[in-house]
């Protein structure tokens, strides 16, 4: 999720070959794809959790009872952190930035195997204050309201992670764990607003959406009913006003006018900011909660919202991150497209108490990911057979 980190010019990243993409060592190539699968692991077992939860039936030999457990740790530490931590990385071309990614993908998979105590917890405290330490770097190369907002979100992961290590309940810090990527994601896109013609109300609006997200993790920290309540409140008014600004000043409304992978990604930016939306007005009208209004607040943002952002920016993340081209293809709405629905269909689920749905949405959305991996993989295979034809095809040069 951070493609536009190429923007930051100054930053020492890799020297781009002449087809555009970054050049790298094999030895570089094969560590990034390590850790990629790493964090993946934290994606496949943190699914499998999720499906036995609702639950949907799965072989006796694909279920492990700490992936049920730690279902949402494996999503948002083990994989997002971790690719987010990668993404970091490349756009700043710094090698002690990589700590940040390592630490979180041995804490990921630490996890998902089970390894006992309370040490893969703090592991991943130490990985994500070291993320801030990358996001304060960022900052000190271009300093930036965008870059600030990210910084905060790197903070709010390394609350929820000590937290969370301290033996708080996942439910509690669920909502740092989610500010950490909203505003990731929106310092982002924030970034790329330069690229619109500038309004004086952008600015304003944007920080007066932030306070209320600010204002309702702080209440998290009363251990008061009333105090919990207003936090609800306020974190999901908050990230209702975020929504309405992305949709408001995003250049997604320019780029989806354009044919191609411009108007993909910007139909998943759109979509996305549409579940964020749904998000924070269910945060705000019943947070805290449990059970079924427990799970459609917490998809309707870890899903409709993430995972939107996820397919939107596959087709350049990769590109960036492996150096590998990625052929974009029209099929690649199918995932998003799956997405939608069968969130939609476990969110009605959960509204109307029909377990049934909820199973059918969530199984929907595991195969969703699933065609999503298929495509890009494919995807990548395509784009480098067609970059070898045409590598071939030059003819060589002659010496007179």
């Amino acid at each position: 999720m951070t493609s536009e980190m190429s923007a930051l010019s100054t930053t020492r990243s890799a020297p781009a070959s002449v087809t555009g993409l970054p050049v790298m060592r094999s030895w570089e190539r094969i560590g990034r794809v390590l850790l990629l699968m790493a964090g993946i692991s934290g994606l496949v077992t943190g699914i499998l959790g999720g499906l036995t939860r609702l639950p949907v039936l799965l072989p006796g030999g694909m279920m492990r009872a700490n992936w049920v457990e730690l279902h949402g740790p494996l999503m948002v530490c083990g994989f997002l952190g971790t690719l987010i931590g990668i993404e970091r990385s490349v756009g700043l071309g710094i090698r002690w930035t990589w700590g940040a990614p390592l630490l979180g993908a041995v804490a990921g998979v630490s996890l998902a195997a089970g390894i006992g105590g309370s040490w893969p917890q703090w592991l991943l405290v130490v990985a994500s204050a070291w993320f801030v330490l990358v996001s304060w770097k960022v900052d000190s190369i271009q300093p930036g309201l965008s870059n600030v907002v990210m910084a905060l979100g790197a903070v709010a992961w390394m609350v929820g992670n000590i937290r969370w290590a301290a033996g708080g309940a996942v439910p509690a810090i669920a909502p740092w764990w989610m500010a950490f990527l909203v505003l990731t994601i929106l310092g982002e896109r924030i970034q790329l607003t330069r690229y619109r013609k500038p309004s004086r109300w952008a600015r304003p609006m944007l920080l007066a959406a932030l306070a209320p997200v600010g204002a309702g993790l702080a209440c998290g920290f009363i251990d008061h009913a009333d105090a919990r309540r207003a936090g609800g409140l306020m974190f999901g008014a908050g990230l209702v006003g975020l929504a309405g600004w992305l949709m408001s000043f995003d250049i997604a409304r320019v780029t989806i006018k354009h044919p191609g992978l411009p108007r993909f990604m910007a139909v998943c930016l759109l979509g996305g900011y549409g579940w964020l939306f749904a998000g924070g007005a269910l945060f705000a009208w019943n947070w805290p909660c449990q059970g079924y209004h427990y799970d459609m607040c917490l998809h309707a943002v870890f899903v409709g919202f993430v995972f939107s952002m996820i397919f939107g920016h596959a087709p350049v993340i990769f590109p960036a991150v492996l150096g590998l081209p990625v052929r974009f293809t029209p099929w690649s709405y199918l995932p998003v497209g799956l997405t939608h629905v069968f969130l939609l269909t476990r969110i009605v689920g959960d509204l109307l108490s029909i377990p049934s749905a909820r199973a059918w949405g969530g199984a929907g959305n595991a195969v969703a990911v699933i065609v999503f991996m298929a495509i890009t993989v494919s995807a990548v295979i395509r784009g480098t057979m067609n970059l070898t034809t045409i590598g071939r095809a030059k003819p060589r040069s002659t010496q007179p």
